[in-house]
């Protein structure tokens, strides 16, 4: 189907035109993980940009967003009539269905933290049952990986012993995607690694340093590391990620990191931008089903999966690691993407039987301190696989 592109900006409702070709990925915020001990910067929000596909009589078919403001993965337009499902990977980049919303809400800064008084006691055994208001689909853990946040509903850092905590109920996975060092220590007392991250690209620099000072030399635990988090989707320049990338690597080799190091962005921007998969020790691509109105919960993992052998076409062959993939268990529905705890329990089953590893489940508990924003459905607080935390 041919699609063309109406761009809407929010606030003051211009429609503009836009020529056919390859789409820029806005997208994600609340939504993810973030490295570092203290943030210093918090980024400016702009005005937030939809972008309406529709074919060639005029009907809107779905809808993406860029430079959104708290924002998650593209959205599609719940009253748009949905295309027919298809059981097909989309032949290129252009104006795919996308699974990405707004950008802001998921990989939107987190607040401000310090870390935890190293004094406290250890960590409680894991709990046998789930917190209220999630699936609870966390059995079989194992080769799997989960994103975890630190903070309260107000958005204030967790203390040590609530994180332990924390990591009592959803111990068991692989490993745990963090941008805190802060978490380090509660992570290797349940024998999980570590994907960290250094969030803001524009203080690349400060920030990779303070991992490196968190670390202490220990990099045993680090699987791997990234740089930056849908930088390109949010609008960001993918040469900015590519040179922030590289003045990373240089410093953690030369503080002893001799692991992993990639950006992450979504699956669309890395399709669009292979560079950044270049510059990455394997292809790091966050995909949401949800975020696709013609994906029921059941086909998220089919889903997935084929988004996920575009992104490895796309860049030469290279290994793909999908960085962030769930379903939230409450909220509006996306046309056929409906939330519900039945729901969110069907897709990280259908996730878990597409892919056996290299993928990290969103999230584990949800996150009560993020805000909603157009084209997240309501759903921004709820995508934690365990319900709200312990603590």
């Amino acid at each position: 189907m041919k699609l063309s592109i109406i761009s809407t900006v929010a606030l003051s409702m211009a429609v503009a035109a836009v020529p056919h070709g390859r789409r820029h990925q806005h997208q994600h915020a609340n939504r993810r993980d973030v490295v570092v001990d203290v943030v210093t910067e918090v980024a400016t929000q702009t005005t937030p940009v939809a972008v309406v596909y529709v074919n060639q009589a005029g009907a809107p078919q779905y809808t993406s967003w860029r430079n959104g403001g708290n924002g998650y993965h593209q959205p599609t337009t719940s009253s748009a009539p949905p295309a027919a499902p298809s059981s097909s990977t989309p032949e290129s980049s252009k104006a795919p269905v996308s699974s990405e919303a707004p950008a802001s809400s998921k990989s939107a800064a987190p607040p401000s933290y310090s870390a935890p008084d190293s004094s406290a006691s250890s960590p409680p055994s894991p709990s046998a049952s789930a917190p209220s208001g999630g699936s609870g689909a966390g059995a079989g853990a194992s080769g799997y990986a989960i994103s975890y946040a630190p903070y309260d509903s107000t958005g204030a850092c967790k203390t040590a012993d609530q994180i332990n905590s924390d990591f009592g109920a959803f111990s068991g996975y692989s490993m745990v995607r963090i941008y805190v060092p802060g978490v380090l220590k509660a992570a290797a007392s349940k024998g999980m690694k570590v994907f960290a991250g250094v969030y803001d690209i524009a203080s690349v620099g400060p920030e990779t340093q303070i991992l490196i000072d968190a670390a202490k030399s220990n990099w045993d635990i680090i699987d791997t590391i990234s740089i930056g988090n849908e930088v390109v989707n949010n609008g960001g320049s993918a040469s900015d990620v590519v040179n922030a990338v590289k003045t990373a690597r240089s410093m953690l080799q030369s503080a002893g990191y001799n692991g992993k190091i990639v950006t992450v962005d979504t699956f669309t921007a890395i399709i669009d931008n292979p560079e950044l998969c270049e510059v990455s020790d394997f292809a790091a691509a966050n995909c949401h089903a949800f975020f696709n109105a013609d994906i029921t919960a059941d086909g998220a993992g089919k889903y997935v999966a084929e988004e996920a052998q575009r992104v490895k076409k796309a860049c030469g062959g290279k290994d793909v690691m999908i960085t962030e993939s769930g379903w939230p268990s409450a909220g509006d529905p996306n046309g056929s993407a409906v939330p519900s705890p039945a729901n969110q329990k069907a897709a990280v089953d259908s996730l878990r039987s597409a892919f056996s590893s290299n993928i990290v489940l969103f999230s584990a508990f949800n996150d009560a301190w993020k805000n909603d924003f157009v084209g997240s459905f309501g759903a921004e607080h709820f995508w934690g696989i365990y319900g709200n935390a312990p603590s």
